[in-house]
C-alpha cells in the first residue's frame, strides 16, 4: 500500500482502492486536484477473495477513514463495509457492479489470464479490453491507452490471476450498503460497457440515501477520463464525510 501526502486540510485519511490491473497511476490525475491531508493508493494483491483482501486491509488501515473504490476496488470496498461499517467515514463507489458474478463468467475470466500470458498482457488488453474501457471518443487517445497498458504491465499476470479470483468469488453486499449510514457517493460513466448504468442503478436502489452522478463523456475509467469532474465530486463527498 503506497502512501503519499497531499495538502493538509482534512485529518481523515482517504483510501483509494484500484481496479483490475490498476496501480497508483490510476489516481494520480485525481489526487493532484484534491485537498486532503493523507491518502493511500492500494493495488489489490495478496488475496484471492474480496473477503480476504478486506480483512487484510482492515488490519493495517487507521481506525477510521474515507474509502473510495474503482471497479474491482469498489467491490472490495463493499466487502469492507460489510465487515466494518463503523470504521468507514464515507464511501465512494466508482464504476461499480454490486452484484455477485454470474457462475458462467468464471471460465471466461480464467481463460483471459491464459490468453494474456500467451499474447502478452499489453496486446491482450488492447485487443480485448480497450474498446470497453473508455468512451468512444477516447479510443484514439494514445496517452490514455499507454497509461492503462503501463499499469497492466506493472501489475503483471500473477496479480491479474489473483484479482480474477476476487471478481469471481465476490458477494452481493447490497444489504450492507443499505444499512450504511455515512455519506455514499456513486459515480459512473455514461459509456461504461463493463459496469453498466443498470449496475449503478442496482447500487443506488440499495442505498437511496446515496448521491449518484453519471458523467456523460466518460466510459469505465472515470479517474483517468474525467479526473476534474471526479475530483469535484470527491471533494464535496470528503467534506460531507468529515462532518
Amino acid at each position: 500500500m503506497n502512501t503519499s501526502p497531499l495538502l493538509e486540510n482534512h485529518d481523515t485519511p482517504l483510501i483509494l482502492l484500484g481496479g483490475t490491473l490498476c496501480n497508483g497511476r490510476l489516481w494520480q490525475p485525481l489526487v493532484e486536484q484534491l485537498n486532503v491531508a493523507h491518502y493511500s493508493c492500494v493495488t489489490l494483491s495478496g488475496g484471492d477473495s474480496a473477503h480476504a483482501l478486506a480483512k487484510q486491509l482492515l488490519e493495517v488501515l487507521p481506525p477510521r477513514f474515507c474509502l473510495a473504490g474503482f471497479s474491482l476496488g469498489a467491490m472490495v470496498a463493499l466487502e469492507m463495509v460489510a465487515q466494518a461499517p463503523q470504521r468507514i467515514a464515507g464511501l465512494a463507489l466508482l464504476s461499480i457492479n454490486p452484484l455477485r458474478d454470474l457462475p458462467e463468467n468464471a471460465t471466461t475470466r480464467r481463460a483471459a489470464i491464459k490468453e494474456a500470458a500467451s499474447q502478452g498482457i499489453a496486446s491482450w488488453l488492447t485487443k480485448n479490453m480497450w474498446a470497453k474501457y473508455v468512451a468512444p471518443h477516447r479510443l484514439d487517445d494514445a496517452a490514455l491507452h499507454q497509461k492503462v497498458v503501463q499499469m497492466a504491465e506493472e501489475c503483471g499476470l500473477d496479480v491479474f490471476a489473483s484479482q480474477t479470483e476476487v471478481a469471481i468469488s465476490r458477494d452481493d453486499h447490497r444489504a450492507a450498503l443499505a444499512a450504511f449510514t455515512a455519506p455514499i457517493l456513486i459515480i459512473n460513466g455514461a459509456y461504461d460497457a463493463i459496469c453498466t448504468p443498470q449496475h449503478h442503478q442496482a447500487a443506488a436502489a440499495a442505498a437511496p440515501q446515496s448521491r449518484w452522478l453519471t458523467l456523460p463523456e466518460s466510459g469505465h475509467f472515470l479517474p483517468l477520463e474525467s479526473p476534474q469532474l471526479v475530483a469535484i465530486a470527491l471533494r464535496n463527498w470528503i467534506q460531507e464525510s468529515a462532518l
